[in-house]
């Protein structure tokens, strides 16, 4: 990614210095016109714009901690994929050595960096993110969320959250069918068209979820949603149930509360609030002995 961000700055003709933590990685970056810095104190220096793009969290501190005193006076942008505490952390911190933060999150995978499609998720000062931007807007859509460090991860770190569920639903899918035989390359034909098709519905459960009007008209019951039969023939075809079986626990959660008759939106509520919605099975266990 760090390769991709770094090319798409080359190719609009903004100068560029690199640095990898392997020695050779950066060489087709220095034939495409960047210049390759001898070490991170070289590289933080070179440009009032210093950007990380590194494996994690530790990863940046590792790095940047002993070139800290270089930050003064310079927009530090953290592309790391960070969880929004961790970003906040590194706001302070940065802020603590005189340097502007600004974090970012990237809504792309490297092929599609400087094309249609991409998106950077941006928050933490505003003053950077407008200084910056004619950088940013080299790498794809940018889109700034507020003063808060942490709000650009949270919003990736949720859509990145849809993702892999669904990914994690087509595996399950996939296993599946693999039982009879059926390839990935089939099941996958016939299950694009009717995933994009549900995401119609995306807009009408986040109406409900707003308003937490479960019990309105129109929306298919919990009891009617309940996933056992899935999870059992997951089961009987010597599949793990584990995707599958996630689902029904909220499901389950909400059912033995006593909202059975309400919307599948409400499982919502088993994410928000989980010692809750415990606490109420385990109260209704208590009063029913114990059997559900």
């Amino acid at each position: 990614m760090g390769s991709a961000l770094a090319a798409a700055t080359v190719a609009a003709g903004h100068p560029t210095t690199v640095w990898n933590r392997t020695p050779g990685r950066a060489d087709a970056l220095v034939g495409a016109g960047a210049r390759e810095a001898a070490s991170v104190r070289d590289a933080v220096t070179a440009s009032p714009l210093v950007v990380a793009v590194l494996l994690d969290h530790a990863s940046v501190h590792q790095t940047l901690d002993p070139v800290a005193d270089a930050l003064g006076g310079r927009t530090l942008v953290n592309l790391v994929t960070t969880t929004p505490e961790e970003s906040r952390e590194l706001a302070a911190w940065a802020g603590s050595h005189g340097a502007t933060y600004l974090d970012g999150g990237i809504m792309a995978v490297p092929g599609m960096i400087g094309g249609p499609g991409a998106e950077v998720l941006y928050s933490g000062s505003r003053a950077a993110f407008d200084g910056a931007r004619p950088v940013l807007d080299t790498w794809g859509e940018s889109t700034w969320f507020g003063e808060d460090p942490g709000l650009a991860p949270l919003y990736d770190l949720a859509l990145l959250a849809g993702m892999y569920a669904m990914f994690a639903g087509f595996f399950h899918g996939v296993a599946m069918v693999g039982t009879a035989g059926v390839s990935a390359s089939d099941f996958a034909r016939r299950a694009a068209p009717w995933l994009v098709a549900m995401t119609s519905e995306l807009a009408g459960y986040a109406d409900v979820i707003d308003r937490r009007d479960y019990a309105g008209p129109g929306q298919q019951s919990l009891d009617f949603s309940d996933l056992t039969h899935l999870v059992r023939a997951s089961e009987e075809a010597g599949l793990s149930a584990d995707v599958v079986a996630a689902v029904q626990a909220l499901i389950d959660r909400q059912v033995d509360a006593g909202h059975g008759a309400d919307g599948f939106a409400r499982v919502v509520e088993s994410i928000r609030d989980p010692a809750r919605t415990t606490a109420r099975i385990h109260d209704r266990s208590v009063t029913a002995g114990g059997a559900r």
